[in-house]
């Protein structure tokens, strides 16, 4: 069973994934406003290269934070 579960998360996603999901969706949000409103074919290589940057950062500061894939003891609530 997903820690997703455990705390009771509707979408079914873990914290992390939940975190790297709203990362994801910031960067296309800014990339679609920059670029009014179309990413044009040529532009995805651009557009993936700046997701993959706000996902690292993202990922930085959640294992900064002490919440990376590794530390499940945050998310968890109650005994299992």
């Amino acid at each position: 069973m997903s820690d997703a579960y455990v705390v009771g998360d509707p979408d079914g996603l873990s914290p992390l994934l939940i975190a790297v999901r709203d990362a994801v969706a910031r960067e296309l949000h800014a990339q679609v406003a920059l670029r009014g409103e179309r990413i044009e074919l040529a532009d995805v290589p651009e557009v993936s290269y700046q997701v993959t940057v706000q996902v690292e950062r993202t990922l930085s500061r959640l294992t900064a934070r002490g919440q990376g894939p590794s530390d499940r003891s945050k998310t968890v609530t109650g005994d299992l």
